[in-house]
């Protein structure tokens, strides 16, 4: 059994990719309240993307491949989660 006070080996896999999405999620909720601060409006995301020119589209395809990936493993971690229930033994209750 470990103690408590003892750092983890590793940390999985799962912990460091929500704690990503958190802190994305996090920045970009901060940016834009200092933004509605500053100027009192919130920012044209779209425009935005759109004064980039054609890295635009690469920025567009690499969010869309994150959120895919998001999606997919979360969909394998509820799949596995959901199997290791059928699986696993169930014990019958007896009375006392």
């Amino acid at each position: 059994m470990k103690h408590l006070q003892e750092a983890p080996d590793d940390w999985p896999m799962g912990n460091i990719l929500w704690f990503a999405v958190l802190v994305w999620f996090s920045s970009s909720l901060l940016s834009q309240s200092a933004y509605m601060a500053i100027h009192g409006l919130p920012y044209d995301a779209v425009s935005m993307l759109k004064s980039l020119g054609p890295v635009y589209y690469l920025v567009v395809v690499l969010e869309l491949v994150m959120w895919g990936g998001l999606l997919v493993m979360g969909w394998l971690k509820l799949s596995r989660s959901r199997r290791s229930r059928r699986t696993s033994p169930s014990v019958p209750v007896t009375p006392t």
